[in-house]
């Protein structure tokens, strides 16, 4: 369970976690939706080398990367599998049936897999260099203008920073109940998937009571404090944009156009 890596922030002293959270947030959503851009090789090699050079300067370890895959590979790899299999078009190499493994299926399987791949490894850069706090305050800021139409932005952000924080919380809690049982003789790891999952449903119970708890904790604690909103509440942490901010911009506008004469 300590495998999943989403939520958990790294602190560091370098370039991305010097930048404003609004800049990174904008930045990776960005990067998400340009990645469908790429239809050839040269496209996801140019992304992966800018995913690269975007960790390199972040100093966070590729190893913690790779952990943010290995709890999804296997919905990655169904998907991919599911794209080779029914996927027609150029040379067949397998026919069976309505199953047929060709040369688009293929090609198109490789690069779903990478597409899943960047985007896990960007999302995951985006946790491990921003605190949630300032994730928080990132979000509430860039919907900020929507409170022309009365929409709750501080609230909205309010719930996914708590949910965020408490993604590693919830892991760790898991983890201690999977222990407890496996003292009591629980065996996780053997028996058929049937088996398997069985096991896993008295972790459901006491880890939906812990939940319960901690959100009822919260919100006598946050009533306590006098909580009421973000209406006339003042910022501890003063977001501020810097040139390094509007340089990550101007780099995803070039990489956008990269990837558009790419496809050409």
């Amino acid at each position: 369970m300590n495998k999943l890596i989403l939520g958990r922030y790294i602190p560091g002293n370098s370039i991305i976690h010097h930048m404003d959270p609004r800049a990174k947030l904008i930045s990776s959503f960005y990067f998400i939706g340009i990645i469908f851009l790429c239809n050839n090789w040269q496209s996801y090699l140019g992304m992966f080398l800018f995913t690269m050079l975007v960790i390199f300067l972040s100093k966070v370890k590729v190893g913690f990367f790779i952990k943010g895959v290995r709890p999804l590979i296997w919905l990655i790899l169904f998907t991919v599998t599911l794209q080779i299999l029914f996927t027609s078009g150029g040379t067949v190499y397998f026919h069976w049936g309505i199953i047929s493994i060709t040369e688009f299926g293929l090609t198109n399987g490789i690069f779903i897999f990478c597409r899943f791949v960047l985007i896990i490894f960007m999302s995951t850069l985006l946790t491990l260099t921003t605190p949630p706090l300032a994730l928080s305050d990132a979000i509430e800021s860039i919907l900020r203008p929507l409170a022309v139409i009365h929409f709750p932005a501080h609230e909205v952000s309010l719930m996914l920073s708590i949910a965020l924080r408490f993604v590693p919380t919830l892991m760790d809690e898991t983890e201690k109940i999977m222990n407890a049982q496996r003292a009591r003789g629980v065996d996780f790891s053997e028996g058929s998937l049937i088996q398997k999952m069985k096991a896993v449903i008295p972790l459901l119970i006491p880890l939906f009571v812990s939940s319960f708890n901690r959100a009822e904790e919260l919100a006598t604690a946050m009533e306590a404090r006098g909580y009421q909103g973000g209406v006339g509440r003042t910022k501890y942490r003063v977001l501020s944009w810097q040139f390094t901010d509007t340089l990550a911009l101007v780099c995803m506008g070039v990489l956008t156009l990269i990837l558009v004469y790419l496809r050409a």
